[in-house]
């Protein structure tokens, strides 16, 4: 199900470039920003890992250092016959962790000192399966796709902008053959943008779903995951991380907080919404 919902909301994502493109910059004004776009993320794909990890500044650790984070994501990625992925600690008090990497062969997990005293080693493995199953279905990839396009239709409204205060909107022969008008190309510039975000974050809660249900079948203890999200939401709570908007989505439970409004803007799911699916998964109900 939550494959299904990822590729429509990824389908819908696509038209909405098409028609902003057609709308605002013609054939070649959406070609221009998509290939900017693609150009922007295709970096941070092949290099935010390492961004990521030094911005949190991760230490990289081995099984002598820290013998139960090392051992869990080992025996994990044996189950599942994964790569071992590198394993990293992060000196904060905030119980939290992620996963990075670009594909399976070179990824990462990192956990805060703050989760590893929070957590038992059961809630700790649920914690873990999640972020490899983050791994296994190359969400890196998706997010990033899913970046790519919605950074292009942001680009396409700011270049709008630009050429209404020059003076130069309206006089592209692409776009008028595009059909539309400037008052269709206004409204664009103001809805497309929001919708293309509201979109992309649909997309990231969905994938935190799908990891969920990955980490419950591949621990085969959907309890366990569920007792340290309870814990970690009292956790980031009491102990808030200063967490960057931009890295937010990568977080097994989000370092930022929203609610009414701006919870659609949130890319992780209502932690409520999450427990009450585990457990239906723990009890059989699906």
């Amino acid at each position: 199900m939550n494959i299904l919902k990822t590729t429509f909301l990824m389908t819908i994502l696509t038209v909405l470039l098409v028609v902003a493109g057609q709308a605002l910059g013609g054939q070649s004004g959406a070609m221009f920003a998509f290939m900017f776009a693609l150009a922007m993320n295709g970096f941070s794909y092949w290099f935010s890992d390492k961004i990521v990890l030094k911005m949190y500044r991760a230490q990289p650790v081995t099984a002598h250092e820290a013998p139960m984070i090392y051992g869990i994501v080992s025996e994990l990625a044996q189950k599942t016959k994964m790569p071992m992925p590198k394993v990293y600690v992060i000196e904060n008090p905030t119980p939290n962790a992620f996963a990075t990497g670009r594909n399976p062969k070179n990824a990462a997990v990192a956990v805060t000192t703050g989760i590893v005293d929070l957590l038992n080693r059961e809630e700790l493995t649920g914690v873990i399966a999640h972020e490899l199953s983050h791994v296994r279905h190359r969400d890196i990839l998706i997010g990033t796709i899913a970046a790519t396009v919605a950074g292009a239709i942001s680009m396409l409204a700011n270049m709008a902008q630009w050429a209404m205060l020059f003076g130069g909107f309206g006089r592209s022969d692409e776009r008028e053959e595009g059909g539309g008008g400037i008052f269709g190309a206004i409204i664009m510039m103001i809805i497309a943008p929001i919708a293309a975000m509201l979109i992309q974050m649909a997309i990231s809660r969905s994938r935190e779903f799908a990891a969920d249900a990955g980490a419950a079948r591949m621990t085969g203890n959907p309890m366990g995951l569920v007792s340290a999200l309870r814990k970690l939401q009292e956790g980031n709570k009491r102990v808030p991380m200063q967490a960057s908007p931009a890295t937010a989505h990568m977080f097994i439970v989000s370092p930022l907080n929203g609610s009414g409004v701006a919870s659609l803007f949130s890319t992780h799911p209502p932690m409520d919404e999450r427990i009450k699916r585990l457990e239906e998964m723990a009890y059989g109900h699906r």
